[in-house]
């Protein structure tokens, strides 16, 4: 369990509650439980009816589903500060869908009633909801729209600029991303096989664009990365 004043440090980096005061924030964290989770931990799973939202305060879940044929396709990786779930009020859907879990996680879970409090009192909140969503139904028809229109090379380097935009720590050499992707989980992410983005990988590296170091993906040349992105 975590001490309230460690608690609070980690919802007031949770952008929705950004317009709260110190004082609200406060009354909000305790109201609402925290629950910590393991790496691989299911939040969320297809036949889930109750209404939830999570607000994720550390750690990274990653939104997914599972076609007929056994196939994932990931559609979001939720990173901390940020909120996922099946709630009517904020239009959000995870119906057929499964929330995992990447990494222990640290989260807030909010019923119903509570979401519907919170905006009631401060309906800055509910504003910041709404542009969240927004920019992530934009990241979303993004990344379909490659998948129609793009080869996996192409699809591949767009994530990569995306990754090292969200989560890319800078180094002497340059971008370089932090979490493990293993190319099964890039594939998950493109939709395609693991063995496609092999290749691409390979064919990234030679053009001397990224470079895989101890499981690690640096970009190497920011230029060379965007034009294979296309």
């Amino acid at each position: 369990m975590l001490l309230l004043e460690e608690k609070l440090r980690l919802l007031s980096m949770v952008d929705v509650l950004e317009p709260l005061s110190g004082e609200e924030l406060e009354e909000f964290g305790r109201r609402v439980p925290d629950t910590h989770v393991e790496r691989g931990r299911i939040l969320y799973a297809p036949g889930n009816r109750s209404e939830a939202l999570f607000m994720l305060k550390r750690g990274k879940v990653r939104i997914y589903k599972v076609t007929p044929d056994g196939w994932e396709f990931t559609l979001a990786v939720v990173e901390a500060g940020t909120m996922f779930g099946e709630m009517a009020l904020t239009a959000q859907r995870l119906r057929e869908a499964y929330a995992e879990a990447t990494e222990p996680s640290d989260i807030c879970i909010l019923k119903s009633e509570d979401l519907e409090r919170l905006v009631r009192v401060n309906p800055d909140v509910g504003l910041r909801m709404l542009r969240v969503l927004s920019e992530r139904l934009r990241a979303c028809e993004g990344r379909l729209e490659d998948i129609r229109l793009k080869d996996v090379p192409a699809r591949l380097a767009g994530l990569v600029l995306q990754l090292a935009e969200s989560e890319g720590v800078m180094t002497p050499e340059g971008p370089m991303i932090p979490t493990h992707y293993t190319h099964r989980r890039l594939a998950t992410m493109i939709g395609t096989s693991r063995e496609s983005v092999t290749r691409a990988f390979t064919r990234l590296q030679e053009t001397g664009a990224v470079e895989l170091r101890r499981r690690h993906i640096h970009v190497r040349d920011m230029a060379a990365l965007e034009q294979a992105a296309g």
